[in-house]
C-alpha cells in the first residue's frame, strides 16, 4: 500500500536517485560502522546505507513506516520521537566507541533535534543531515552576516560544520516549498567547557533585539548578574565572534 506522506511530520521522501547517490558517498559509509539513522521514511536513503555497513539502526516516529522497516532483516527499529532517545544509551547498547548520526530531519523540528543532540556530542563521530538551507546557512555563519544567530553560536561551540551539497525541491516526493542540503557537523575534540544553558540563556538575550546595541539587552542582564568585566557592549549581538561568547560564558561561570 502506498504510503501518504503526513505534514504532522513534516514529511518530504527523497525520491531522486542521484541526490541519494551523492549523499551517501557524502556520508562514506563503511562495513561495520555504528550509525544511527533519524527520520528513515521510505527507506530511500536507508537501503544504500545498510547495503555498505551491513547493519542499521533507525529512529522512526510513523508507526506505519516504522512497521515497514521492520520487515527489513539488517535494521533495528526504534519507534519513537527523536526528542526522547539518549544517544549515549545507544552508544552502550552498540558497544561502540563512538557512533554515526545521519537523516533527512523533519523541517519542522529541525532546530529542536540539532539542540537535543547538542549533549551527546561526545558520544559521536559525526552527523549528516538534510536540512532546510537556510537553517545550514544560520548554522554555518560567519559573524557580522546576516545569517548568524544564536544557532551559528550554539553549534560552532561544539561542532565543526559544513555545507557539503545543495538539494532541490524536486528531489522529494512531495516537493518541499524550500531549497534544502545537506551538512557536515563533526564534534571538536577540544571546546570550552561551559554551562550549555548560561551559554544559551546569554545568547538569547544578546540576540533578542538584533537591531539595537548589546548595551541595551546584553548589557543590561549583565548588569543584573553582578559582572564588571570586560565586555565591549557597544556592538550588535551580530558582530561579536563565537570565541568572545564563548570567553563571556566562562567568565560568567
Amino acid at each position: 500500500m502506498k504510503h501518504i506522506p503526513r505534514k504532522r511530520f513534516g514529511q518530504h521522501f527523497l525520491s531522486d536517485p542521484a541526490i541519494i547517490d551523492a549523499i551517501v558517498r557524502a556520508i562514506d559509509p563503511r562495513p561495520g560502522q555504528p550509525m544511527v539513522e533519524i527520520g528513515p521514511g521510505l527507506a530511500a536513503l536507508t537501503q544504500p546505507l545498510v547495503e555498505r555497513l551491513g547493519r542499521l539502526t533507525v529512529i522512526e516516529l510513523d508507526r506505519d513506516l516504522a512497521a515497514r522497516l521492520r520487515a527489513h532483516p539488517q535494521l533495528e527499529v526504534i519507534e519513537s520521537d527523536v526528542l526522547k532517545v539518549d544517544f549515549a544509551q545507544l552508544q552502550q547498547a552498540q558497544a561502540a566507541i563512538k557512533l554515526r548520526v545521519c537523516g533527512n530531519l523533519p523541517y519542522n523540528i529541525s532546530s529542536p533535534i540539532l539542540f537535543h543532540l547538542l549533549p551527546f556530542a561526545a558520544h559521536i563521530e559525526d552527523q549528516h543531515f538534510m536540512l532546510q538551507k537556510e537553517v545550514i546557512d544560520r548554522m554555518v555563519a560567519a559573524p557580522s552576516t546576516g545569517d548568524y544567530g544564536r544557532l551559528s553560536v550554539m553549534l560552532q561551540w561544539r561542532y565543526a560544520m559544513e555545507n557539503v551539497l545543495f538539494v532541490p525541491p524536486a528531489a522529494f516526493e512531495p516537493p518541499p516549498r524550500v531549497d534544502s542540503a545537506v551538512v557536515r557537523m563533526v564534534p571538536r575534540p577540544e571546546f570550552a567547557p561551559i554551562d550549555p544553558a548560561l551559554l544559551s540563556e546569554l545568547v538569547q538575550v544578546a540576540f533578542s533585539q538584533r537591531r539595537k546595541l548589546l548595551r541595551h539587552t546584553l548589557g543590561k542582564w549583565l548588569e543584573a548578574r553582578g559582572f564588571g568585566g570586560p565586555f565591549d557592549v557597544q556592538r550588535r549581538a551580530e558582530e561579536v565572534p563565537v570565541a568572545e561568547y564563548l570567553a563571556l560564558a566562562d567568565a560568567l561561570g
